[in-house]
């Protein structure tokens, strides 16, 4: 139990709904004593030689009263299963809100390592196991308890020799509850596991669909989603098979309480040593005796069903979330003025392996810094500390003198936009995604940054204009367009930092102009670290950095590098090669002399 430890607390939040959920059982459990009860009188009644007049009489009451009886006993089924709901459907939607608000505080680096789909079916597939545990399990759990004493007092005042002889199948019931603890749980698990694999790969795929067709790769794509699609069949069959097992035993175990009383109690009437009425009723308590026990069987499969989920939920609540803020973090008040600087910076994403050595820079408010070099290098991952995407693995950096480990990661990251080479839009309108900047802005204020980022014009060619459903990704957009798009964004958020990373690779040559001009734009005033593969986008930074295997190789401006000849002198003249080597078949193509018939 203690990995469902975390649904106690959203579990009293529902107490009153709980308690008239378990007061509504009581009374059904009583309903169903009274109605054993209501034969035995009538079987008593009609073997009366000496009241057969009053028979008749009677009779008719204890129909109204049986007709009674089902009457409230319908009614209570109905609050005991809508309260028994509202209870485990409200905790489920509590416990996924906790699940998804520590996975936003994961690091980057956890999700560097996780599948979308195996994450969403911890979220939705696990959670939903929780319903069985707060609607069903715990409730019968009390119940069929207090039932199994009650039905054993009117058993032991019925006849308490017979009552010791239904207390013979306990043992093979307890036995079998415990086999069933060692051998399903695990089987539940496996299952829950081959499920949350089966929901990743086909996330995967979905999203990879045009990949898939355009390598032609749909037979070996369906074959994996058939393994997995096998396996998840194979441990569900499995987890069924130990069911299959256990519930026959337990019934069987049950049956045999039954013949013993068949045959003692039968014993009994021949020897006149009970009465008839007293056995009917003894058999009709004895159902109600071992259906508790059952029951209960069944609330021990509930919850091995929700601890094998709550033990997939609790390995990802386990996850550390980003780094402690402390109750001291600094809120940096109002707009930062921008000073960036890194002191003796080292970064590793595994202990021996450092990505980034010696990384001593300062920024002054307001300047451009560009980062170059190969790739690998660490230049994305440079830029991510500034966030706190990542921490630091020794020396620090500073936000106008403030280490940003001491700064709330909410007042930080509201003073950093973000323009990166792989754009996320979030399917929806182009307005909400302009929006996502700053959900407060005016209707004017988002129109003026799609102008400012050269999308405005475009936007309004666009079916329904703002309002026009873009798709997953952006996938009714181009290149281009989501890029200006996320331009936008970045300049509603009006932030005093700015991190633009390959922000102008992979378009042709026009769109890469009209978003240098909305970059242009958005640069002025704000401190920026540009990550650029295309040299030529970085001529004009005040400093420009070429980092090669973790370190920093140079450092100064386009013509103090370009005089240093160095590596950003070399990347230059390979890039220029590149260029000309586009650009002279274009050339002869045009001054070719046009021919015709």
């Amino acid at each position: 139990m203690q990995s469902l430890k975390f649904l106690v607390r959203y579990a009293k939040s529902y107490t009153g709904v709980l308690v008239v959920t378990v007061v509504a059982m009581l009374l059904l459990v009583g309903a169903q004593l009274v109605i054993p009860w209501i034969i035995k009188t009538m079987v008593a009644t009609v073997t009366d030689p000496t009241g057969i007049r009053m028979s008749y009489e009677s009779v008719t009451r204890l129909t109204l009263l049986a007709l009674a009886v089902y009457l409230v006993r319908a009614g209570l089924q109905f609050l005991r299963s809508y309260m028994a709901h509202i209870a485990g459907w409200g905790v489920v939607a509590d416990a996924r809100v906790l699940i998804y608000e520590h996975l936003q505080k994961l690091t980057l680096r956890f999700y560097s390592n996780k599948q979308t789909g195996q994450l969403m079916s911890r979220v939705v597939n696990d959670s939903d196991k929780f319903e069985l545990l707060i609607a069903h399990a715990v409730p019968d759990l009390v119940v069929n308890a207090l039932t199994l004493i009650g039905v054993t007092a009117v058993l032991v005042s019925i006849n308490w020799k017979l009552a010791l002889l239904t207390m013979i199948p306990i043992p093979l019931i307890l036995f079998g509850m415990r086999g069933f603890a060692k051998f399903v749980q695990p089987a539940f698990i496996k299952r829950q596991q081959e499920l949350g694999e089966l929901n990743a790969i086909l996330a995967d795929n979905l999203a990879g669909m045009r990949e898939i067709k355009a390598f032609t790769r749909e037979e070996h794509e369906a074959s994996r989603i058939r393994l997995r699609i096998d396996n998840y069949k194979n441990s569900l069959l499995y987890a069924l098979k130990m069911l299959a097992i256990f519930h026959p035993f337990i019934q069987l175990s049950s049956a045999l309480g039954t013949i013993v009383i068949i045959y003692f109690g039968g014993r009994m009437i021949v020897g006149e040593t009970l009465a008839i009425d007293e056995l009917v009723a003894f058999f009709l308590y004895l159902d109600l005796f071992y259906q508790p026990l059952q029951r209960l069987s069944d609330s021990w499969e509930q919850i091995q069903e929700s601890l094998a989920s709550a033990v997939r939920v609790n390995e990802l609540l386990d996850e550390n979330p980003e780094p402690d803020e402390g109750e001291d973090a600094i809120v940096l008040p109002g707009r930062a003025r921008g000073d960036l600087r890194f002191e003796d910076v080292a970064f590793n994403y595994l202990d021996g392996e450092p990505v980034l050595e010696g990384i001593t820079l300062n920024i002054p408010s307001g300047s451009t810094l560009a980062l170059v070099g190969p790739t690998g290098v660490g230049k994305t991952t440079l830029a991510s500390l500034v966030p706190r995407f990542y921490d630091v693995s020794s020396g620090r950096i500073t936000l106008d003198g403030h280490d940003l480990r001491s700064l709330s990661l909410a007042s930080l990251r509201q003073q950093i936009s973000m323009v990166l080479q792989d754009v996320y839009l979030f399917h929806g309108t182009a307005r909400e995604n302009i929006l996502f900047g700053r959900g407060n802005a005016t209707e004017e204020e988002m129109i003026e940054a799609a102008k400012i980022a050269n999308a405005h014009e475009f936007l309004e060619r666009l079916p329904d204009g703002y309002d026009t459903i873009i798709g997953e990704r952006g996938v009714k957009l181009s290149g281009g367009q989501k890029q200006r798009l996320s331009i936008a964004r970045a300049i509603l958020k009006d932030a005093p930092i700015l991190i633009l990373d390959e922000a102008t690779s992979a378009v042709d040559t026009e769109t890469e102009a009209l978003i240098q001009q909305a970059l242009e734009r958005l640069m002025q005033g704000r401190t920026t670290i540009v990550i650029a593969h295309r040299l030529s986008t970085v001529r004009n930074a005040d400093q420009i950095v070429v980092l090669s295997e973790g370190g920093i190789a140079e450092q100064g401006t386009h013509a103090e590098l370009m005089r240093l000849q160095g590596i950003y002198w070399k990347l230059n003249q390979v890039q220029q090669r590149a260029a000309m080597d586009e650009y002279e078949p274009v050339m002869a193509q045009m001054a070719a002399p046009v021919t015709g018939d």
